[in-house]
């Protein structure tokens, strides 16, 4: 989009600070996860019995798609969501200024909040060099932004240009 020329582009600090802001709370869903399912485990095993011997262990090689859910499924509804509900800003991203902005759509579709939430997957598998493109690339695009077809700008220029009211 024409309209973006010229916005000043987030800072990498920002960018790492929002990302590790979002980590941590996306990690904090995951103890949730695995809060509540170790209690249902606990209920099903001793019908809520205090009395009755319990394990507070999880077994997570025993249930192997659970590991899988959590460690893939819950970051990427948590990036994915809250960036399509929110238009390109997660918590994280709100706390230090920035947000996600598409290249090609005037709002952040969910498919493509999808596959930006893919992209971080993306970018450690390649030993954390995906992050770190954000030295080379002219437009600052880490190898979320390409694969999603996105930019990560100031938020306080986004809105004064184009007076965004959500």
């Amino acid at each position: 989009m024409q309209d973006l020329d010229g916005l000043p582009l987030a800072d990498f600090w920002q960018r790492a600070a929002a990302f590790a802001t979002d980590a941590a709370i996306a990690v904090f869903f995951v103890a949730i996860v695995l809060f509540i399912w170790g209690a249902a485990k606990w209920v099903g095993e001793t019908g809520g019995d205090m009395h009755k011997p319990r394990s507070y262990h999880i077994d997570l090689k025993e249930n192997e798609w659970v590991k899988i859910a959590l460690e893939l499924g819950v970051p990427v509804l948590y990036f994915g969501l809250s960036t399509f509900l929110w238009n390109g800003r997660t918590p994280g991203k709100r706390l230090f200024g920035v947000r996600v902005v598409s290249l090609v759509h005037e709002r952040m579709s969910l498919w493509h909040s999808i596959e930006r939430a893919l992209g971080y997957g993306a970018a450690t598998l390649e030993f954390g060099f995906g992050f770190l493109q954000f030295f080379i690339h002219p437009y600052r695009r880490t190898a979320q932004d390409r694969l999603a077809e996105t930019i990560v700008v100031k938020e306080k220029a986004y809105r004064a240009r184009f007076a965004a009211p959500d």
